[in-house]
């Protein structure tokens, strides 16, 4: 359990691999079709970049359009979802004195560039606390509504954070922001592969997602999600070939699509090789591979409490985690317990302080077994 060949990925074997959430792995057919498309581009350049690039990635921005239940014109490829945020960003218009309203669990990355907006054009930045333990969905919901006004005119969450590894009730909080006409926009970092996501169904007005993680895809793909009616005003990361319509008149294209597709000579291999990726977990029964990767991941934040004596973050259901667990730690030094993990034991696994709590973060993907946890408790045990 879980059943992933292990051999099937190109990490270290030296090393406990519990930290796919970071960065995660990708798969030796995914990445050996990553390496095809960089010498197909090499092969012949011009033929490659001026006249096939749109063609191509049109048809792999279609495949993703229907893994993510998006009309193919709704999504662009990015190269992360930070990338996706920062784009959204740049295309709001947002005035002094305008509220966006965030949590206290986001991405620090993501963070600093709502600050960047704060500081530059006086946007007031209100983080809400959510509270650990988590109650109920319910109640997270009205944690963060508590925030609202009427100045709001944004909510920006992750749908799966990054230092709790909480799946956040994004689809509640977009209907009820829908309501009050407030615009929202999500951070998919974690979710693409992990959960099962359906643009239309979530109901967000933008939404940004890495496919380098537990999607599985190489590293430097991943999209953003934007609805129609804000195609016209959608920036893009760079101002080049794209901003207008440059691909000629039988082969029209939204501003959306065109200022964040064509940004001068760039390598889209990793975007070239998700259709890749979705055929590799087609391949390998995704919907029961992450269900074992729940359970796997169930019993070992159950085996930590009971090793600290300190409560679970959440309730066991896939509505509140599903591959990826945070668990309360109590250690003299949460960076000589990251060190120690790694050093003597070598076990790659995130450990952190957050809110003046102590944290380890366990990461279960299909190559990981019961083993990898014993593992890790065992080195828990010994140096906590």
């Amino acid at each position: 359990m879980p059943g992933l060949p292990r051999t099937d990925f190109l990490l270290d074997p030296d090393v406990i691999f519990l930290n796919h959430g970071s960065f995660g792995a990708c798969p030796r057919p995914v990445f050996e079709s990553y390496q095809n498309w960089q010498r197909e581009l090499e092969r012949q350049p011009v033929e490659f970049l001026g006249r096939r690039y749109h063609d191509l990635l049109d048809e792999a921005r279609a495949q993703l359009a229907a893994y993510i239940h998006a009309d193919v014109s709704e999504i662009v490829f990015s190269e992360n979802a930070t990338m996706g945020v920062n784009i959204v960003l740049r295309s709001l218009d947002l005035q002094p004195g305008d509220e966006v309203v965030t949590s206290d669990h986001e991405y620090g990355a993501c963070t600093l560039a709502w600050e960047y907006l704060q500081a530059s054009k006086g946007v007031v930045i209100k983080t809400m606390p959510v509270a650990l333990p988590v109650k109920d969905r319910a109640t997270m919901v009205e944690e963060i509504w508590a925030g609202v006004t009427p100045k709001t005119k944004v909510i920006y969450l992750s749908h799966i954070t990054s230092f709790s590894a909480l799946r956040f009730p994004v689809e509640e909080i977009c209907a009820r922001a829908r309501e009050h006409g407030i615009l929202t926009v999500i951070d998919g970092a974690h979710a693409p592969g992990h959960i099962d996501l359906d643009m239309h169904a979530i109901g967000a007005d933008f939404y940004a997602g890495n496919l380098h993680k537990w999607f599985c895809a190489p590293k430097g793909a991943g999209f953003l999600y934007a609805r129609p009616e804000f195609h016209d005003q959608m920036d893009a990361g760079i101002v080049s070939w794209g901003w207008g319509d440059r691909r000629g008149k039988d082969q029209p294209a939204s501003q959306f699509i065109s200022r964040n597709q064509w940004q001068g000579t760039r390598d889209p291999a990793a975007y070239l090789a998700v259709p890749d990726a979705i055929a590799y977990q087609q391949a390998h029964h995704w919907d029961e591979m992450r269900a074992a990767c729940h359970t796997l991941v169930a019993q070992a934040r159950r085996r930590i409490s009971d090793l600290t004596d300190l409560p679970v973050i959440t309730p066991e259901s896939t509505d509140y985690f599903v591959q990826l667990a945070t668990c309360p730690v109590r250690t003299a030094s949460i960076e000589k317990l990251k060190t120690d993990l790694y050093d003597t034991y070598r076990i790659e696994i995130p450990c952190m302080e957050v809110h003046g709590r102590q944290y380890v973060r366990v990461s279960i993907q299909g190559y990981n077994t019961t083993a990898d946890v014993d593992a890790l408790m065992d080195a828990l045990a010994a140096l906590l």
